[in-house]
């Protein structure tokens, strides 16, 4: 089963420090807490222009959502592409699922795969447990469960209960060449910090 639940705005206040925008962001992310999306609109619209990648995802949020401006994937898309360029693991995520799903865009399981493949590079477990499910069935991909059982063994050393129990079930049709292969591989994975796997 495949996890297509985008993030909804949880923006890490860490990338806000040093920002000298920061406190316009929060004016805005206080305001979006509370159901006030003129301001945070207002507030996020200018420091998205400006490259911020926080205010680019959390607009691209509110317009796949509808939440204080008309609903538009494709604005959706726009701004957590600005925001994914930029390495923002949520917004890279959240491209995936539109790519997966067909939301503003034609569905794309290739392209959700490439966006799916940057967030896990950067240790996320739901997207690595995606990207192990889409290798599992063949989805925009080869059928390969070597690949699935190596993200869904990363996922599952992060704590990701259905990944372990996804592995545990593929395990059961690897011979064991390609079991020692998987649990090789995603070693290597971490040891390379999931960069190129």
């Amino acid at each position: 089963m495949i996890r297509l639940t985008l993030i909804l705005p949880v923006l890490l206040l860490t990338l806000l420090v040093g920002s000298p925008a920061s406190a316009d962001f929060q004016k805005g992310w206080d305001a979006a807490q509370k159901g006030d999306h003129a301001t945070a609109l207002k507030e996020w619209m200018p420091l998205a222009k400006q490259g911020n990648l926080g205010a680019q995802f959390n607009l691209g949020v509110m317009y796949e959502k509808g939440n204080g401006v008309p609903q538009g994937y494709k604005t959706a898309i726009n701004l957590y592409n600005l925001s994914a360029e930029q390495g923002y693991f949520f917004a890279q995520y959240n491209l995936g699922v539109m790519y997966h799903n067909g939301l503003g865009v034609p569905q794309d399981y290739k392209t959700a795969i490439k966006w799916y493949k940057l967030a896990a590079e950067q240790g996320y477990a739901d997207v690595q447990y995606n990207l192990g499910t889409m290798y599992v069935n063949g989805t925009g991909t080869l059928q390969d469960y070597t690949r699935a059982h190596m993200w869904w063994n990363i996922a599952a050393s992060q704590g990701d209960k259905g990944a372990r129990t996804d592995r545990d079930k593929v395990e059961k049709r690897m011979p064991p060449t390609q079991l020692e292969t998987a649990q090789r591989l995603a070693r290597e994975c971490v040891q390379k910090n999931y960069k190129g796997c």
